[in-house]
């Protein structure tokens, strides 16, 4: 079978490549994906080229497939899967494998380490080691999309998870976000930040306390128009969205219960002074999370040691979830507490990835929605009313019904009425 696929061939050499895929061997399951969501870490593997853990180093003789959080349906299983998995199911895939047997080891996964599995492709020939790992999911949701983003609520999942705190006198790490506690998210309203906030809202161990800031107003306003102050209130949480710009750190720690600090604080944004700010408002025994992983090998931030000697503070970072947080994400999901849908401000086809995937900083807005099976340039779903034809008259009239957000419906019209790559 012959599929379509963006490969990167090395640091910022993306190709759009037609070409035969294998007959899969027994241990191996043939899939076509529908949808997929760029992620960051796409552009720094995509820039980053070798240099990137996660990329192999014959890259310029066996590129890969890039793209790592898709969904799709199943076409042909090989005979060792077939007691689990038939052709037609729709499934979701965890793509940290964490299988020292990859390409790369352990830090191998779909959409940075393989030639022939990833997001950015039409079909895909899904490898024996996520299976045996447990990493394909089967999917029953309403629309494909909310398969993809299932990687990125695990991902912030596996981050409250990863965060721990200490009793005095004990050397028990109690592992999570402190229930009942206070909490605040840095440069929290980008694609990865609505995420956390939108988990948070409703996952089972969750804050009585809230902060979230960011310098970008407009991004701010979006957020708490979203994700209301109501909405967070009818899940037990007083929720306060500060323009980073216009408070001070004294300020922001004050904002806290008590004026104590915070118990646990999320940076998303690999910004030195950021990282000093989230030290410097952690309350005692306070964790402080570093979710944005830095492309700068060398970067570094100041820390506060007499609080961390004194104070009981910690630090961690996460990258990625597992496989126990994505079902987390798809439990949430299919009960109706967790919609990732107001995450999506960007729709397009295959040819559109390797532009915004090498442009993914400089686009603004949450995530950028691609749909391998269609041709479309990369547009902004605000902006849909301002484009002419019937496609995009079509898909405005649906969005501007749900309040200007991406659905199960706008996903099915555009996938019926979308010129096919």
């Amino acid at each position: 079978m012959k599929t379509k696929a963006v490969r990167l061939y090395g640091a910022n050499d993306l190709r759009i490549d037609e070409f035969e895929l294998p007959k899969i061997k027994n241990d191996e399951i043939l899939a076509k994906v529908i949808s997929d969501s760029l992620c960051m870490s796409s552009f720094k593997a995509s820039t980053q080229g070798i240099n990137h853990k996660r990329i192999p180093n014959n890259l310029n003789e066996n590129p890969i497939i890039i793209g790592h959080e898709f969904c799709g349906e199943i076409v042909e299983v090989g005979e060792k899967w077939k007691n689990q998995f038939t052709s037609g199911e729709k499934f979701a895939i965890q793509p940290a494998l964490n299988d020292p047997n990859g390409p790369v080891g352990i830090l191998s996964a779909p959409g940075y380490s393989y030639t022939f599995i990833g997001g950015d492709a039409q079909y895909i020939i899904i490898p024996s080691e996520v299976m045996k790992n447990g990493c394909l999911l089967k999917f029953d949701g309403d629309a494909y999309y909310m398969g993809s983003l299932s990687e990125p609520i695990s991902c912030v999942a596996g981050a409250c998870h990863a965060n721990y705190h200490t009793k005095q006198g004990s050397y028990v790490h109690e592992m999570g976000i402190v229930e009942g506690g206070s909490l605040a998210l840095l440069a929290g309203v980008g694609p990865m930040g609505l995420a956390a906030i939108n988990y948070i809202i409703h996952c089972e161990r969750k804050p009585n306390f809230m902060v979230v800031t960011d310098i970008d107003q407009e991004r701010l306003d979006r957020a708490s128009c979203i994700y209301t102050k109501e909405m967070a209130l009818q899940n037990g949480i007083e929720l306060h969205y500060k323009n980073s710009s216009k408070i001070n750190t004294d300020e922001l720690k004050s904002l806290s219960p008590n004026k104590k600090g915070y118990d646990d604080v999320f940076v998303f944004a690999p910004v030195a002074t950021l990282i000093e700010q989230a030290d410097n408002i952690l309350a005692f025994d306070g964790c402080l999370n570093f979710f944005a992983g830095p492309s700068d090998a060398q970067f570094s931030a100041p820390i506060n040691f007499f609080d961390l000697h004194y104070s009981a503070t910690h630090f961690v970072a996460t990258s990625g979830g597992n496989t126990d947080d994505l079902k987390e994400a798809l439990d949430l999901m299919s009960k109706g507490l967790v919609d990732p849908s107001a995450l999506v401000t960007h729709v397009g086809g295959l040819d559109a990835v390797i532009e915004t995937t090498l442009n993914l900083p400089n686009i603004s807005g949450g995530k950028k929605l691609i749909y391998p099976h269609i041709s479309l340039p990369l547009i902004a779903i605000d902006e849909l009313s301002k484009k002419e034809g019937s496609l995009f008259e079509g898909l405005a009239e649906i969005v501007r019904k749900n309040n200007g957000i991406w659905s199960p419906k706008a996903e099915e019209f555009l996938l019926l009425h979308a010129p096919k790559f």
